[in-house]
Formats: C-alpha cells, structure tokens, sequence
C-alpha cells in the first residue's frame, strides 16, 4: 500500500488511482535553452526514480513530462547565438535527452513541445475568459486571481500575504493588471520576438498556462500525480491549479510532489544557474561515470536536500563499486555451484523477507534512502553465502534476479564486461602457474602489469577472478 506526502494536504495520503492499476502522472520538465544542471537532474532522476517503483509495483504508468521551449531565456539565448527560437529549443532538447539517457533515465510516454499546442493554449484562455476568470488588457491577457477562491492552498499562503508581495511590483505591466496578484496567460508580441496569431493578437504563451493545457489535453482533466521541484509549488503550480480548475470545473490533480534542492557549499546554497553556482550534467558525465550521479541522486528521500560536493560523489562511487562487486561474485561463484541443496527454500524466503522489506520502505512516501539500506543488507547476505562451501544454482539465480530488480528502480544496472582478451588470459594462466611454483615475485609482477591494464584480481577459494578497476 503506497502512501505519498501530499504537498496539497501537508500529509501523507494512501495512493488511490482514478484508474485500477494505471498512473495519470505529469512532471514539469526543462526550459530548454541551455544545459541542464545537476540541481535539474535532481527532479528528473527523482521522478524516473519514482515511475520505476510504481512499475516494479505492476503499474502501468502514463508518464507525461513538457520540454518548455518558449520562453524569455529561450528568445535571450537566441538572440546571443544568432539563431532562431526552435533552433535553440532543438539544440537544447537534444542535449536534455542525450544527457538524460546517459543517467538511465527512461524516456516519457510523451515529451509535448509548447510550440505545437498553441491553438490548443489559446482555446484554452478562451474559456477562462468567456467564464470570467482572465481578461484581455491591450494584447495580452491576464488571470484574475482573487476569483479563485482557493488560490494559495497549495503553497499555504493566504492572499492578503500573497497581495502584500504583488504590490512591491512595479512596471508597466503591473499597470495594466486589475489587481497585482493577476498573472499573464497571453503576452502581446515584441518587435523581432517569436509569436503567434490570437483573438487577442500576436503573441504568446504565459508560462504557468502551458503545463495546464498539456497536462489536461494528454492526461484527463484530472490526473494522478502532479510533480516537479520544490522551487515550482509557487508560483507556477499554484497558477496551474487555478487555470486547470477554473476551466473545468474538475480537481486537477489528486497528489502533488515535490522534491528538494541540491545544495552546494558550506552555506548549503541552492544550485541554480540564476545564482551562477551549477555544474551541468553535460560537462559531468565527460569526467565521472553517470551512474554515480544517479546513484548519489536516486538513494536520497525524494523530498530531501541533498548535499553536492566531491566527497558526496566520491562515497557514491565507493558504495557503487561495492554493490558491482557483490553482482560478479555472485555471477562468478555460479561457475562452481551445484544444482540444489537441501535448505535452498529457506535461503529463499530470507531473500523474499528482504524484498518484502524493501517494498515496505519504498511504500512510505518512496523513502529511497531506507529502501537502498535494505539491498545493502541483501548484497551482504549474498557476499556471506557465496563463500560457503557449498552453493547451489537455484539459489544464487534467485538471489541475484532480485538483487538486480531492486537496483533497477534505482535506475542503476550494471552491464556485463567483455572478456579478456588473450594476452591478458595468458598472463593470469601464468600467474597461477607462477604460484603453484611458488615464484611469488613472478606473481606480484603479473598481477601490478594488470592492474595498469585496469584489471584487477581477486583470489578467492573458487579460484582467481578478475574485474576492471
């Protein structure tokens, strides 16, 4: 029984599905105009983290996440790189999935681009205004917030506070607003500025309006979860909730999640490229393995900090290693097992207590850190029987199909290394030779040749193994 924190309700909440079996889940994705930063990582990895459980669980997930590709920054960059709008949004799309596929992150049902739901954007801020709810000011058109009575709910704010803030604003947009709580949906054209055509004339979107129309178009005018970073509770998903209902009458959303921040530096300051203290995914994974940044990301609680600096990373890596390692010794100790043995089906059911464990962290508001603590254990129960004796097939099988289908919700999979090659054979076969002989300086010599080769050996009462460092 799954339960969530709700940000809505401030609580924990047993997930109930509209639909028996199946996920509604949409999460805001990038603004696609430049690379996205470990702190954007964050949410995305948190996210797959968290679609994988719910897969594992046996449901079918419809997972919806938007690359934004209109946007101040996205017309700002253009204009640096001299070239168009989409061609910065292509540019930077492409990267978002070739870094995103580099931590394993699997790819969403749908990737909706604003640019192709205009008319759908603008269909939609029609209604709003036909029920009252948004106006018209020359050329752009405006929410009018107070006539949601539940404005604020979500980021538990009430709107006198709310009121005091938009009235430090100043600008001439400010002037044209009824009230200074009110938000743009539609934004009249610029001179030399991407737009489009509407009643209202050129322009384009708002910010907060698009996820609302998208979320709504792929997934029903109520979903599931609704999920994104912390730093987007308000004001962006308390404007969605406003347009989304307001349009359709409908709640939008039954679950609202929401992760923390990744902080940098002794002051524990958020990463974000506005603050200029980000390190992007791009330049990460050219020095560091990708899948220690999913790991350190993935087995954190979804909705704490966490804490970025090297020796974070380097005990990431350690642990990483750790986990890789238990994998071959198991898969290698297989080359000595036997079929069965008897006491198999107890060994079995200690493995199932641990899975059922690990479900039951995992359910608690997907507690990622209890949930790795529980493999942990299993890798040490199968580090302790692969040195007995004996061992059998059946059970080393077991162990490592679920050993393996844990750390896959993780996102974290370890692909099998490709033989040695002949030289390197030849020169183990020669080290043992040189042991049996006792030549132990020939053996210490084979074995400092390999490990510059990056192969390291591992002398075990099975016999010599090897892995690459």
């Amino acid at each position: 029984m799954i339960e969530i924190y709700n940000t809505l309700t401030r609580e924990k909440e047993v997930f109930t599905p509209i639909e028996e079996g199946k996920v509604r889940m949409y999460v805001c994705g990038p603004t696609v105009y430049n690379y996205i930063h470990i702190g954007n990582a964050r949410s995305t990895i948190a996210f797959d983290t968290i679609r994988r459980y719910f897969e594992y669980r046996g449901y079918d997930v419809n997972y919806v996440s938007n690359f934004t590709d209109v946007d101040d920054k996205i017309i700002k960059a253009a204009k640096e790189l001299s070239i168009t709008a989409p061609e910065v949004a292509d540019r930077f799309i492409a990267a978002f999935e070739e870094d995103t596929q580099a931590l394993n992150v699997k790819p969403a049902t749908l990737h909706p681009r604003v640019m192709n739901h205009i008319p759908d954007i603008i269909d939609f801020i029609a209604v709003l205004i036909e029920k009252g709810y948004a106006y018209e000011a020359e050329g752009d058109v405006y929410y009018r917030t107070r006539k949601f009575n539940d404005y604020g709910e979500l980021s538990d704010q009430s709107i006198d506070e709310l009121e005091i803030g938009a009235s430090q604003r100043t600008g001439a947009e400010q002037l044209q607003k009824e009230d200074p709580l009110d938000f743009a949906l539609w934004k009249s054209a610029k001179p030399d500025e991407i737009s489009w055509e509407s009643p209202w004339g050129k322009g384009r979107p708002g910010w907060h309006i698009e996820c609302s129309v998208m979320a709504t178009k792929h997934l029903g005018d109520t979903i599931d979860i609704h999920g994104g970073g912390q730093d987007l509770e308000f004001p962006h998903h308390e404007n969605e909730i406003a347009q989304s209902e307001a349009k359709t009458g409908q709640k939008f959303a039954n679950y609202w999640m929401h992760n923390g921040y990744v902080t940098i530096g002794e002051d524990d300051e958020k990463m974000s490229k506005s603050l200029g203290n980000f390190v992007t995914v791009h330049d990460m994974v050219q020095e560091i393995d990708p899948q220690v940044l999913r790991f350190f990301m993935a087995t954190t609680q979804y909705r704490r900090p966490i804490r970025y600096s090297e020796a974070t990373m380097k005990d990431a890596q350690v642990n990483l290693q750790r986990l890789k390692t238990t994998l071959e010794n198991a898969e290698f100790r297989k080359e000595t097992a036997v079929e069965q043995l008897t006491g198999d089906q107890e060994k079995i059911q200690a493995i199932d207590a641990l899975e059922t464990r690990f479900v039951e962290e995992m359910d608690d508001d997907f507690n990622a850190a209890n949930g790795i603590t529980v493999v942990y254990e299993l890798a040490k129960w199968i580090n302790q029987y692969i040195e007995e004796s004996e061992v059998s097939i059946a059970v080393l099988t077991y162990a490592i199909d679920v050993y393996t289908r844990l750390l896959d919700v993780f996102g974290i999979v370890f692909e099998a290394e490709g033989l040695l090659d002949e030289e390197v054979d030849q020169l183990i076969a020669e080290r043992i030779q040189a042991r049996k002989d006792k030549n132990f300086a020939r053996s210490d010599e084979i074995r400092d040749q390999l490990k510059e080769q990056g192969i390291i050996l591992e002398d075990t009462p099975q016999g010599t193994r090897w892995r690459r460092a």
